[in-house]
């Protein structure tokens, strides 16, 4: 089994996520393209210490770039949709 810092790579801060965490209690996370749902709530509930309620994941294939004569592929990534238990929250930038 991963350890929690490995399958959370970053949380995401966008205005559709800031949506999510106001209406839904739900934060999104950056995560390894090979983690499933139960590893994904496993490091979660030991990092952040809060309980979470339900996991929902969504994969992203990355874009075909071309720089000149070059292609080249930006690599495949993962979103994790998790809902936070009633109460719970998670501040990442400590109140400011």
């Amino acid at each position: 089994m991963k350890s929690p810092r490995d399958v959370i790579q970053a949380p995401l801060i966008s205005e559709k996520g800031t949506q999510l965490t106001e209406s839904f209690n739900q934060v999104l996370f950056k995560v390894r393209p090979d983690a499933n749902k139960i590893e994904v709530k496993h490091a979660v509930e030991t990092l952040f210490k809060v309980k979470v309620v339900q996991v929902r994941m969504a994969r992203y294939l990355g874009k075909i770039r071309r720089i000149g004569r070059n292609m080249g592929r930006r690599s495949d990534w993962k979103k994790a949709y998790v809902t936070l238990k009633e109460g719970d929250k998670i501040d990442f930038f400590g109140g400011a």
